[in-house]
């Protein structure tokens, strides 16, 4: 009797951990994608007789999954370099700021409920067309946030509701954050938030966004250093967007609260697109954005979503470098032929403005793609921005005897293969 029980009981453990392993899914992917360009003006003007840079970046990235009933888990490591960064025989002359080697993501997901998830760890933030929530994917280092996220679906709807804390170490005392900066990539002025809290609601097509960080309060010594403190200034950003099947595109956003070096803020974003399909390998999309302008406490930050996207290829606007808080109205046609399932072309036309309508240039951006292979891609692209005067006034762009036509081009391969899956 008593082998008899034994024996049952390690049939239904042997049952029970078979299911458990049946119903698991585990995922390795990788990653290399290696851009050439050719700078010749992208960010900003270049002087007369200033030459064009040309170099290779490269992304190495392993991705890790697993999915278990109840549990989700994600990992990714990455390295970002530039072709020669490093001496071919030891990397110990690399400086501290070119080791590109980082964890990208490493977050878990469970189950509180059916409905109910919360997602903790490092993690990236995309929400409706990335303006504002992006992962920067187009930059090889991408984006990223040191999170939690509540998760809550139900009948249609959607809420997530997160948040994030910043320390520079293990303090014994005290949460006195000592900004760290990096790519700048949005017009903080690449400081990095202390905290972070957001709320996103969506139903079909239409979603809602209440986000607020606030960022270290600091003075400054009579060397101008700054002496950071353990208070923050917050600063708010809150609207809507509307997507019908992908065609119309509406979106508002208001800021108000203070701006991270503690001024009063009041700006505003809105856009609005259209895009039209002429049979099955054509569409042509007709567009605005407006962001407010003139100061800095008029002046909208797009937060941290995917600005290459949005303002043109050469990112001359809320990317490489700033354009003394004009604001920005952005008028634009894009068209996109796919004569196959492989190849696509495509070709985007932008007028900028400030937002008190002083014309800033004109931007053309053409590019290419390929599909060689189910997990191999080539891209490549050309533009073109034709500046004016006042773009590179000291007010602005501030670049003394500057050319008034810049270049970029870039060719890209995108290996991108699943390792393993089960």
């Amino acid at each position: 009797m008593k082998k008899r029980f034994l024996s049952g009981a390690s049939a239904i453990f042997f049952s029970s951990f078979c299911w458990q392993d049946a119903m698991a899914q585990f995922s390795l992917s990788a990653q290399l994608r290696t851009r050439t360009e050719l700078r010749d003006g992208q960010g900003a003007p270049l002087p007369a007789g200033a030459k064009p840079a040309v170099f290779t970046s490269q992304r190495s990235r392993l991705t890790a999954g697993y999915a278990m009933p109840g549990l989700k888990l994600g990992l990714t490591v990455q390295d970002v370099r530039v072709w020669g960064q490093d001496a071919s025989t030891i990397n110990r002359v690399t400086t501290a700021d070119n080791n590109g080697f980082m964890l990208h993501e490493a977050w878990a997901e469970i189950d509180i409920v059916d409905s109910l998830q919360l997602k903790v760890g490092r993690q990236e933030l995309v929400y409706d067309d990335s303006r504002l929530l992006g992962n920067l994917d187009w930059l090889q280092q991408g984006r990223r946030h040191d999170a939690a996220l509540l998760k809550f679906r139900h009948t249609g709807w959607v809420l997530h509701l997160g948040g994030a804390f910043n320390q520079n170490k293990e303090n014994s005392s005290g949460t006195v954050y000592s900004p760290v900066t990096g790519y700048p990539a949005n017009t903080n002025g690449s400081q990095q938030y202390k905290s972070l809290e957001f709320l996103y609601v969506q139903k079909k097509s239409l979603s809602f966004l209440f986000l607020a960080d606030q960022f270290s309060k600091y003075t400054t010594d009579s060397t101008n250093v700054k002496k950071w403190q353990s208070s923050a200034y917050n600063r708010m950003t809150t609207g809507l967007f509307y997507s019908w099947k992908k065609r119309i595109t509406l979106a508002a956003y208001y800021q108000f609260g203070h701006t991270p070096a503690g001024e009063n803020l009041s700006a505003a974003l809105l856009s609005a697109a259209y895009l039209h399909p002429f049979g099955t390998r054509f569409t042509a999309e007709a567009g605005i954005d407006y962001t407010t302008g003139g100061k800095a406490v008029s002046a909208f930050d797009p937060l941290y979503g995917t600005p290459h996207k949005f303002w043109g290829a050469m990112d001359y606007f809320y990317v490489a470098s700033g354009f003394g808080n004009k604001g920005l109205q952005d008028y634009y046609l894009k068209g996109k032929y796919k004569p196959s399932a492989k190849w696509s072309v495509g070709l985007d036309v932008h007028q900028f403005f400030s937002a008190a309508s002083y014309n800033f240039g004109t931007e053309a951006d053409l590019t290419a793609s390929v599909q060689l292979h189910k997990f191999v891609g080539l891209e490549g692209g050309y533009s073109h921005f034709m500046s004016t005067d006042y773009l590179t006034s000291p007010g602005v762009k501030n670049v003394a005897n500057a050319r008034s036509n810049s270049n970029w081009a870039y060719l890209s391969l995108n290996i991108k293969p699943e390792l393993f899956s089960k």
